[in-house]
């Protein structure tokens, strides 16, 4: 397949289930998928390393408690939000 012919709808659904192959929660034909569509693909491949470099930089990051302030601010907003999205 050549670079204009690439199906792009495969790279949106492998997209959809990086994250539960980065945490091994698929099974074997759908890792095998991905790991093949992995080799093939480069965006896709960056898109796998960025997202574990982004999942290796969270566990590093330090647990800090929220000002309370900006925590009370926050809580407000989203009680005011509204429940449904506007119609349009």
């Amino acid at each position: 397949m050549s670079k204009d012919e690439h199906d792009h709808r495969h790279c949106l659904e492998l997209f959809e289930k990086l994250s539960e192959y980065l945490d091994n929660e698929l099974d074997e034909v759908a890792c095998k998928d991905i790991e093949k569509h992995i080799k093939e693909c480069v965006p896709c491949f960056v898109c796998l390393q960025t997202l574990k470099r982004t999942v290796d930089l969270c566990k590093q990051a330090e647990n800090r408690m929220v000002p309370e302030d900006f925590s009370k601010k926050l809580k407000e907003v989203l009680q005011n939000m509204p429940k449904t999205p506007p119609a349009g």
